[in-house]
């Protein structure tokens, strides 16, 4: 037999979204067939900052430190002295925020690129308590992606806002993350204020850790049917599982339901244990349209059926939110004309801008 017919060829097929990670793949390759230690060290670096995400990225760029290439306005590749970073921003309406991958040859270097980059944000960068949404979903090609952002913890709850709370919100907040139940539903119409207590669930986790508390989140119910975010979530750093929009996912299994076991698994597991928190929000009207199974003593903390306000409690609610400011009373003034109709919570905060 000729030698080149007993000659085997071994190829690696890889499938990525971004520039950088192939770049990345290719010389891990390189550095193990040639036996030597190339990106030993692995940190990520997220911030927040006042600044367009232009003007940041542009100024990470034109460092001469290092070498950089831009795959797309909102991403960067750097390459130096035994560095790599793979970097991506995104953009708020008064800030903006960057998720950077690193590797390096040692620690000193390592460190020495986070503050670098750090560095650029300079003085914009946000400093006030925050939390992060590392947000996934399926792509066209039906692989699991995610991206993260940085969400400052800023807003303010008011026990007006939710009636069907006794005791307050905030109490109720605390006694839910002090608890050893892992599920929370809240359910409820558009607009009554499911999001905003999410929110104050990550920013007061956020107050307790001394960092940016990290919740996994999705609204693609097509990513919530393998097991991949799952074990993800598991196996990962995050605080906490947020699924918005979960009518699907919370619907009894004898009707159909193919997805909510898995919930049900690191609901009671693992995950209880480490103090992490399952929160669904869903539009489904009635208590009775739930799996009993997820809604359960033991591992569900409560379901609290967020209503809209009736027409005093929505007055009384905005002269709360106004603090005495004639001006914004004015302009929402139209809003309460009929005390009889209800509001949500939604159109009250509307009515104040």
């Amino acid at each position: 037999m000729k030698q080149a017919e007993k000659m085997q060829f071994v190829g690696i097929t890889q499938q990525t979204h971004r520039p950088g990670y192939f770049v990345l793949a290719n010389r891990f390759a390189n550095a193990l067939h040639d036996g030597e230690n190339r990106y030993p060290i692995a940190r990520t670096l997220r911030f927040a900052a006042r600044v367009e995400l232009e003007v940041l990225l542009d100024a990470i760029a034109l460092d001469p430190a290092w070498r950089v290439e831009r795959t797309s306005l909102t991403e960067v590749v750097i390459d130096g002295d035994g560095i790599f970073v793979s970097g991506y921003g995104s953009s708020k309406a008064q800030y903006c925020s960057c998720m950077f991958y690193i590797w390096a040859a040692d620690v000193a270097r390592a460190e020495e690129v986070k503050q670098r980059l750090l560095g650029k944000a300079g003085s914009t960068r946000i400093t006030e308590p925050m939390f992060s949404i590392d947000w996934h979903f399926l792509t066209s090609c039906g692989d699991l992606e995610s991206a993260a952002i940085e969400e400052i913890a800023c807003d303010r709850l008011y026990d007006a806002a939710y009636p069907e709370i006794e005791g307050g919100v905030e109490r109720f907040v605390q006694r839910y993350l002090d608890a050893e139940e892992t599920v929370l539903v809240l359910q409820g119409p558009p607009g009554t204020g499911k999001t905003r207590l999410i929110r104050a669930i990550l920013a007061e986790m956020s107050k307790r850790k001394g960092s940016p508390s990290e919740a996994l989140y999705t609204g693609d119910m097509r990513a919530l049917r393998s097991d991949q975010v799952f074990v993800k979530f598991i196996t990962g750093s995050h605080d906490a599982f947020v699924v918005e929009d979960a009518d699907h996912v919370l619907k009894p299994r004898a009707d159909g339901n193919e997805n909510l076991h898995r919930f049900l698994t690191i609901a009671d597991g693992v995950v209880r244990s480490q103090g992490r928190k399952i929160v669904f929000s869903t539009n489904l009207p009635n208590v009775g349209d739930l799996d009993e199974a997820l809604v359960r003593p033991g591992r569900c903390f409560a379901r609290v059926h967020v209503r809209g306000l009736s027409g005093d409690e929505a007055h009384a609610l905005a002269q709360e939110i106004a603090s005495g400011d004639a001006e914004k009373l004015k302009q929402a003034s139209t809003l309460f004309v009929d005390k009889k109709r209800g509001h949500s919570l939604a159109e009250v905060y509307q009515a104040l801008r």
